[in-house]
């Protein structure tokens, strides 16, 4: 059953990868007082409130060692986000959402904490290609979940970074997940028995052109 599923992963894959493309020029920038009563208006003063402490978590921990950045980060967001459905949140089945929609709402699913974790890690600093969003399938629960998998480097085992538990684990250690894809803002891997291969280049994907406008737009 989960692997029929895979043509409908990769096609979810290529979008995800689209929306991490455009982030830096979403987010790179401090939200103005503007920005933030605007959210405040929309949700509540705590949205405003986790945008804020966000903001802060970036600028105020860029020399930190790498280990302690993924930490906070990972600690972040596992505190700040309760898991919610796409359904439940969106009234939509699939909905990535960005970071800031994310922290304003408060909730979010597991492509949601993974996407909000890379991308901050990415502004602390991090190499991209340290880093992967990565569909697993998480066998108590028989369906797909995703991750943030960081490599310190190329031949390293990864760090597993979940929202279905607080501590950061090896891969190695997490035997309730088995790897499917993964990928960052260069490629796109399919897992295999002791071989990682790539079989996307993520800068070719024009199709998501229109999607990554309307991130870029604020949506």
């Amino acid at each position: 059953m989960f692997i029929k599923k895979k043509t409908k992963m990769l096609s979810c894959l290529m979008l995800i990868i689209g929306f991490v493309l455009s982030l830096s020029a979403h987010s790179e920038r401090d939200m103005t007082d503007l920005q933030l009563d605007t959210i405040e208006k929309k949700y509540n003063k705590f949205a405003r409130q986790r945008v804020i402490d966000w903001q802060a978590l970036i600028r105020e921990n860029h020399s930190l060692p790498e280990q302690e950045k993924l930490n906070r980060v990972n600690a972040f967001f596992n505190a700040n986000v309760q898991f919610i459905d796409d359904q439940a949140l969106w009234d939509k089945k699939d909905y990535w959402a960005t970071p800031i929609e994310t922290l304003s709402i408060g909730g979010g699913d597991c492509e949601d904490y993974a996407i909000a974790k890379y991308f901050t890690l990415k502004q602390l600093g991090v190499d991209e290609n340290k880093l992967r969003l990565t569909y697993v399938k998480a066998v108590e629960r028989n369906q797909a979940h995703m991750v943030l998998t960081y490599f310190e480097n190329k031949r390293a085992v990864p760090l597993v970074l979940d929202n279905l538990i607080i501590e950061i684990k090896y891969a190695t250690q997490r035997t309730d997940l088995i790897p499917v894809y993964s990928f960052n803002g260069s490629g796109l891997w399919l897992t295999k028995p002791k071989q990682n291969q790539r079989v996307s280049d993520a800068a070719r994907l024009s199709l998501w052109q229109n999607l990554l406008l309307r991130i870029q737009n604020g949506h």
